[in-house]
């Protein structure tokens, strides 16, 4: 359980991050590598699961259609085993990952043709195979997987308190159950909280489903959109064999059923005989009041039930165990990781999609990088707030 640390000393830093959650936490901790006098806020006590950050297992992947999402899961997989080594904890199970589609459908032939353009070990199984190497999965006779052997389970809620703990060797500060009120810009930018009021050469804000409301007052309306993420885990039917619990790798759906990209699923882990399946799909919410759900809520769950009856048929098609995440959203599913376009010293660092969690530690680099004012070490073109349109309100 984390400790609330007291403010001590000069507020005056050479750098500010808000919002503890993975994203920020990596940016707080390169910052604070590199020498940087780092203060890394976080509006909930720690740890907290409100955000997006929270919970036991993620999937780490290198299958990805686009080429610049490859290359950057090259350097992930590199940072995470040095965090692993750093602060000696296991952070990754490797585990197949299986991409199941369509094999007419141009998505699923995105990520094949990629894993092959890229050289990503791998192997492409028709449905028939698949039901042998993988007997929990049923598929029909046009559809077919191809399998990523660099893929893995992330251990979510561990990692998330090695790079804190990280954070801290290196000098870094956390002040946690303290809620940003408010910034104002400058050469030496001003961060007001519930708490104290803290200035520092540098500020990244990755502030998840909260971002939009800090950056509204700095003239940013970045579209941006919380969605409530419902959570299942699942048991086998009491004939099917628990082997096949045992045996199911971690998935993607791309286009089954006439779907894309919808249903994901982990292996038995956070939960002993309970497998992780979610639809990549919520609700649109206040992150404020994410129980307070709109008049047409998605039907999330109803249609897992559905898919878990034609695909997973071994297991018992209502969820064992239901729990909430927060998603937020860009309109193109990619990140941001830009320089504020009026202030350069504010850095952001938003709308991670529901697959960002992965990237951490090269996104955490990246948003270092842009603070320092250096060029970053990955291709951010995808991810520049200037792919939106003009989003600047009238000068403050």
């Amino acid at each position: 359980m984390a400790t609330r640390e007291k403010a001590t000393g000069s507020c005056f830093y050479d750098a500010i991050v808000v919002g503890a959650g993975i994203q920020g936490t990596f940016a707080a901790y390169h910052l604070a590598k590199r020498g940087q006098k780092t203060l890394l806020l976080e509006q909930f006590p720690l740890p907290h699961t409100r955000g997006s950050s929270h919970g036991h297992s993620r999937i780490i992947r290198s299958a990805y259609p686009e080429d610049h999402y490859t290359v950057m899961m090259a350097d992930a997989f590199r940072l995470w085993e040095e965090l692993e080594a750093e602060s000696g904890t296991k952070l990754c199970r490797p585990t197949p990952m299986l991409v199941l589609g369509h094999k007419e459908s141009p998505e699923f032939q995105s990520y094949w043709r990629a894993m092959e353009r890229n050289r990503i070990p791998s192997e492409v199984l028709p449905a028939s195979t698949l039901a042998q190497r993988f007997p929990g999965i049923h598929l029909g006779g046009r559809e077919m997987a191809v399998c990523d052997f660099t893929a893995g389970v992330l251990f979510a809620d561990k990692a998330l308190k090695a790079a804190q703990d990280q954070f801290r060797h290196h000098g870094g500060t956390i002040r946690d159950g303290e809620k940003v009120l408010g910034i104002l810009p400058g050469a030496m930018a001003t961060v007001t909280t519930s708490q104290e009021e803290y200035q520092a050469k540098h500020l990244v804000v990755t502030a998840g489903a909260w971002a939009s409301h800090l950056l509204a007052p700095l003239g940013l309306q970045l579209p941006l959109q919380p969605l409530r993420i419902t959570v299942c885990y699942w048991r086998a039917k009491g004939h099917s064999p628990h082997s096949h619990l045992e045996k199911l790798p971690c998935f993607i759906a791309i286009s089954l059923n006439g779907d894309k990209h919808d249903v994901y699923g982990l292996p038995a882990g956070e939960y002993p005989g309970l497998v992780k399946i979610c639809y990549h799909y919520g609700t649109p919410v206040d992150p404020d009041q994410p129980d307070q759900l709109g008049s047409s809520p998605t039907p999330d769950v109803q249609i897992l039930r559905d898919y878990v009856s034609k695909y997973l048929p071994g297991l018992d098609p209502e969820p064992a165990v239901q729990e909430r995440c927060l998603y937020t959203n860009t309109l193109d599913g990619d990140f941001v990781l830009d320089r504020h376009p009026r202030f350069r010293n504010i850095v952001i660092g938003a709308g991670f999609s529901g697959h960002g969690f992965k990237f951490a530690p090269v996104i955490g680099k990246i948003l270092c990088e842009l603070s320092l004012e250096e060029e970053p070490s990955h291709n951010v073109a995808p991810f520049r707030i200037s792919r939106f349109p003009p989003l600047l309100k009238a000068p403050l």
